[in-house]
Order: structure tokens, then sequence, then C-alpha cells
């Protein structure tokens, strides 16, 4: 028990840890029931990400005015808050690049492989953590890590070599565009995390959660609105939306949206290096979900790798991070007076 206390500080801990794992689990297999026969995709992507993005703005927008009491109106705040707007454009920009490409790779693994191939981002998000909050990871710590990591290649192999029924062609299903394509989003969603972590804990430890969201999602909205102009798709923005009355689309945006909420809590209230283990949790959930829904088959390398994730999650649990207190007063210096209307 005294391990469960360490891990989850409360109830409301453990539940936002449960929300994020199944709503990340729900996104994936959304995200394949829309997929065409070919793997495509028949809506714009970009935009469902833009409008996702838009929906987190104005719920994280109207939760801070619903409880804002003495605190600053919204406009004056982000007025007053400037420097944290624009700090906030950093993982604003990398989780709008880890968002757009999780439809292109998603197109071209199942669920399972997905999240397996994910975790290859747990050692660069340790090694980020170190170097952001001055904490060492114990030598366990790091044996689970490389636990985890192994079964992610096993599982990369795995994806290969159904792929391919030439072994000569193994290496190159490995090493294809599609790899370098989800290590990008990797690395992407590590630095975006451990640096909102950072940001949540240290520049904006004194401000209401709800506006450090609306720094965030403001950001990730004009990002996004970038990237629908550097496609040529703003001007058939209209147009698209008619593509997107689908429910599985609209399920895919909503979900998207608590996600995105769900996850600044965790990495408020928790850390990063959990939530790595958390993504790790969703692949056994994932396989199973996706074996009865869309009859993807679970190999022997699945399994292998599945019980790698499963053991290291299980070492992890036993030692895990405490990061709830951020000792560098310099860094917790608040960015946002709270003054009365």
């Amino acid at each position: 028990m005294k391990g469960f206390n360490k891990l989850f500080p409360n109830k409301e801990a453990f539940i936002i840890f449960s929300l994020y794992i199944i709503l990340f689990v729900f996104q994936g297999v959304f995200v394949t029931a829309s997929k065409t026969e070919n793997g495509g995709y028949d809506y714009n992507t970009t935009l469902v990400v833009f409008l996702s993005e838009l929906l987190k703005l104005i719920i994280s927008a109207t939760f801070y005015t619903l409880k804002r009491e003495n605190k600053p109106h919204i406009f004056k705040a982000i007025v007053i808050n400037y420097n944290l707007l624009l700090l906030y454009f950093i993982p604003s920009l990398l989780y709008c690049f880890y968002n757009n490409l999780a439809f292109i790779n998603l197109s071209h693994y199942d669920p399972t492989s997905y999240y397996i191939l994910l975790q290859f981002r747990v050692v660069l998000t340790a090694l980020l953590f170190q170097f952001l909050f001055n904490k060492k990871l114990t030598s366990m710590q790091w044996v689970s890590l490389v636990i985890l990591t192994l079964g992610c290649m096993i599982k990369n192999f795995d994806a290969a070599t159904v792929q391919s029924d030439d072994d000569s062609d193994i290496w190159l299903q490995i090493f294809n565009i599609y790899f370098l394509s989800i290590n990008f989003q990797n690395f992407c969603s590590c630095l975006a995390g451990t640096y909102n972590e950072y940001l949540l804990k240290t520049k904006g430890s004194n401000v209401d959660i709800f506006l450090q969201n609306v720094f965030m999602y403001l950001d990730s909205v004009i990002c996004n609105l970038f990237i629908l102009m550097y496609k040529g798709e703003l001007g058939n923005i209209f147009r698209d939306m008619e593509s997107l009355k689908d429910t599985t689309v609209v399920l895919i945006t909503v979900n998207s949206a608590i996600v995105g909420i769900v996850t600044s809590f965790f990495l408020k209230n928790l850390n990063s290096i959990l939530k790595t283990y958390a993504s790790a949790l969703e692949l056994i959930i994932t396989a199973v979900v996706c074996y009865i829904l869309f009859h993807i088959i679970i190999t022997g390398f699945t399994i292998l790798s599945i019980c790698l994730v499963s053991v290291a999650v299980a070492m992890y649990f036993k030692n895990p991070v405490n990061n709830t207190n951020i000792s560098n007063d310099k860094d917790k210096q608040p960015l946002l007076e709270i003054v009365a209307d």
C-alpha cells in the first residue's frame, strides 16, 4: 500500500492515470476504425487536429472563467502573462507535429504495433527529465527502461517481418520512412511532455492549470492554422467540414480534446516518466481490443513484447519517480501576479 501511495499521492491521481490509458486506447481504436480499405482517410486529418485543439481551448477558457474568483479575467491574464504564452509555443508546436504524425503512422501500423513503437521515447524522456528537474534515476529504474526499450525493438522487428515475405526486405521494412516518422513523433512527444511538465511545475506553478491550458491550446490552434495554410487547405476548410460529420470522426475529435485536458492534469499531479509507463500499459488493452474488433493477429513477438513491457512497468511501479515537489525556488517564481479586478 505504501508503494501505491508513493506512486499515486491521492485518489484523483489514480483516476487521472486510469483515464489517460483508457482515452488513448479509444483514440487508437477510433482512428483505426476511420481508415479506408487502402489504409488512408477520407477526411482532412489536419482539420480534425485543428478542431480538436480549438475545442480544448474553448473547454479550458470556459472552466477558467467559471472558477476564476478573484483572478484576472482571461484576456487580462493573457496580456499580463504573455511570457508564459510565448514559452508554451515550444510544446504546442511539438504536440502539433505529434498529433498530425499520429494519423500518418496509424495508417501504416496497427494500433498495437503503433503504441509499442512509441515506447522508444522512454529513454529520451528519462534523459530530459533528469536534465530539467535535476533528479537522477536509480539503477533499477534504468534497468526497467532498458527492458521497455527491448520490448519495443522486438515489436518493431515483428512489424517488419509481418509485412515482408522476403527475408532480404526485412531491414528495409524496419528502417523505412515510417520508422523515421514514428521516431520523430517519439522525439516530439517526449520533449513536449517533459517541457510541458517543467512549465506546469516551475514557471507556471502558481498559475491556474486551466489558464495554462489556454496558453497551450491557443498556441496549438495558431500552429495548426499555419500547417493548414502551408498545405494549401485553408481555403477548403468549410468544404472539408462536410466530411467530418461521420460519427467516428466526431468521436476522434472529442476524445482527442478530452485526452489533452487529462494529460495536463497528469503532468501537473504526476510526472512524464510515469506517463511513458501509462502509455506502455495501453499496449495490453489495445492488443486485446484490436483483436476483438479488427481481428488483428496477436503474434508470438507481440506477446513477448507485451511481457517485457509489463515486466518493465512492474519494476518501475516498485520504485517510482517522485516529482511532486520542485526545489528550485528560482524556477518557481510565478509569471502571473494574481490581482483582483
